[in-house]
């Protein structure tokens, strides 16, 4: 079984060559994804500033890591306290998962967060430690304001359907308010030109300095 714990003393190893400590990275990605794993990927190669040429900076790797540990030691006392909720609910005769189901329990392409599924840019700008206690806090019930992913307080952008209309996060593209026509939350945001995902783990969008790169395609 692969274990976090193991790659991500990997990707610390500077003994090693930096493919080796990239892959071990990938690894972890694998193993804990809040954004999904290519959307997670893409905003840790911005938040640790990953270059182009690994080589250019190694340490780029240990700040990535570091930072998906952070989240994930927030997301493990997170879901052992859940998992004792659970079997307290369980001996009381409630066996059905409550609402609201818990963020890490869901699929990351499901409905509502399938942009980021099928644009890996278009996820939350949070790190990813401020991410998952922004999920916690409203698993808690916290009324936090803006978007639910991301806390953007923008204006919706309304997005067409196949045959209504569905508003998404400006900033994240989260689905906000389902189709009008249906009710149904519709894979609303689905990009006609995909970004390729060898370029964006190839890192094309950045430079070797570990910064996004003019030249990268973008759009609107």
């Amino acid at each position: 079984m692969t274990s976090f714990r193991t790659h991500r003393a990997l990707v610390h190893d500077a003994r090693l060559p930096v493919r080796r400590r990239h892959a071990a990275l990938r690894t972890c990605v694998t193993c804990f994804a809040p954004y999904g794993f290519r959307a997670t990927y893409h905003h840790l190669t911005l938040s640790a500033r990953i270059p182009r040429r690994l080589e250019a900076d190694p340490d780029a790797l240990v700040r990535a890591v570091e930072e998906l540990h952070e989240a994930r030691t927030l997301w493990l006392a997170r879901a052992a306290e859940f998992a004792a909720q659970r079997r307290a609910q369980k001996r009381a005769g409630c066996r059905a998962v409550p609402a609201p189901r818990p963020w890490w329990l869901r699929r990351y392409d499901s409905v509502g967060n399938d942009a980021w599924y099928d644009d890996p840019f278009r996820h939350p700008a949070l790190r990813l430690p401020d991410y998952v206690r922004r999920q916690n806090a409203l698993l808690d019930g916290a009324d936090l304001p803006g978007c639910p992913a991301c806390g953007d307080e923008g204006t919706a952008v309304p997005v067409p359907t196949w045959h209504g209309t569905a508003e998404v996060c400006p900033a994240c593209a989260l689905v906000l308010r389902p189709c009008g026509a249906c009710g149904q939350q519709h894979r609303a945001l689905v990009p006609s030109a995909p970004r390729a995902w060898h370029g964006i783990w190839r890192r094309s969008h950045m430079t070797d300095e570990g910064t996004p790169s003019p030249h990268w395609p973008r759009r609107a």
